[in-house]
Order: structure tokens, then C-alpha cells, then sequence
């Protein structure tokens, strides 16, 4: 009975310690987080957070907003990694297939279409969306190609088919995509 205590002591013990270690960053942090953009508003102030964590199906994309304007906004990744407000050279959407915008389009949607966000009065909102078939690091066809990308917040709802953004009006957040090599925070 007593070696049979021992046992169940020590091994409650290595599951509990092999649960500290692999939770050891916490649950605010993500080891295999290849990517994350800080967004920011025209005035400069950060407004929120996300991370795209390459899988072997496509990129998990996991955004945290702290400060948005109630509403809802469009959001995608769109093709170049530059935020100069207006946000107007992010570019278009990320689209390397070249197909028509939209979830509703018969001949879309691009590559970084993402679902509206909805955000209340707060102005926060957290959100994961996974995106089928997009790398983060894959030559001319990754988000992290020759020339970036970034995640940019519209000012209106995007409508998922008018070509080639959705109507979605003015960029009022962006965020350059940067590789990330350790942990990132997701607040």
C-alpha cells in the first residue's frame, strides 16, 4: 500500500510539474506565434493586437482590441507593410490568387478577407479567425513576402461583395505584420 502511495504521489507530481512547464508562458503568450501586427490609430495610439500563427492548413489569426470605435468595422490583411495615415499605403486586400472580393462573391474571396468586426461600446473586442490556405512565409504568395503586409481596420461594415473592398470606407487602424521569433503577447 505505501509503494502504491508513493506512486500516485510521484507521478501527480511529474503531471504537475510537465503542466507548469508546458503553461509556462501563459495564457496570454503564444510560443509558436509567427507573426503579430500592433495596430494603431491616425493619431498613433495603439488600439489593439494581432497575432498569425502559421499552421499546416493556413494562418490562425487571433486579434485583441482594446480602443476601436463602436460599430462595425471591415477587417482584412491587406498587401503592403506600410501604415502612413491615412493607411492608404497598406494597399488593396491580400489577394495572390487574384480573385474577386468578398464571402458572397461567386469569384472570391481574397485571401485576407476577414469576418466584420462587431464591437460594443467599450471598444474592445477579441476575435479568432482562421484563414484557409494563406502562409505567413511562402516566397511571393506569403504575407510576410518582398514587400510586408498589414491588418487594417475600416471605418464601415464590410458588405462581402462589392469589388474590390466591400465598401468598406476609410482605414481607421493599421498595423504592420512583423515575424516574430519568441513569445508574443496577445493583449
Amino acid at each position: 500500500m505505501q509503494k502504491t502511495m508513493i506512486f500516485v504521489a510521484w507521478f501527480l507530481l511529474n503531471v504537475a510539474v510537465v503542466y507548469a512547464d508546458t503553461n509556462a508562458a501563459g495564457p496570454d503568450t503564444d510560443a509558436k506565434a509567427v507573426a503579430s501586427a500592433t495596430l494603431k490609430n491616425a493619431e498613433g495610439e495603439q488600439v489593439g493586437q494581432v497575432i498569425l500563427d502559421e499552421t499546416p492548413n493556413g494562418v490562425l489569426v487571433r486579434a485583441r482590441f482594446t480602443d476601436l470605435p463602436s460599430g462595425t468595422h471591415g477587417f482584412h490583411i491587406h498587401q503592403t507593410g506600410k501604415c502612413e495615415p491615412p493607411f492608404e499605403s497598406a494597399g488593396g486586400h491580400y489577394n495572390p490568387t487574384g480573385v474577386s472580393h468578398g464571402f458572397n462573391s461567386k469569384d472570391g474571396a481574397h485571401s485576407g478577407d476577414m469576418p466584420n468586426l462587431v464591437v460594443p461600446d467599450s471598444g474592445k473586442i477579441e476575435i479568432d479567425y482562421f484563414l484557409e490556405g494563406v502562409r505567413v512565409n511562402d516566397g511571393s504568395k506569403g504575407i510576410l513576402d518582398q514587400d510586408g503586409s498589414a491588418v487594417i481596420v475600416h471605418a464601415n461594415a464590410d458588405d462581402y461583395h462589392s469589388d474590390p473592398a466591400g465598401a468598406a470606407g476609410a482605414r481607421i487602424a493599421c498595423g504592420v505584420v512583423e515575424k516574430r521569433s519568441g513569445p508574443v503577447s496577445a493583449n
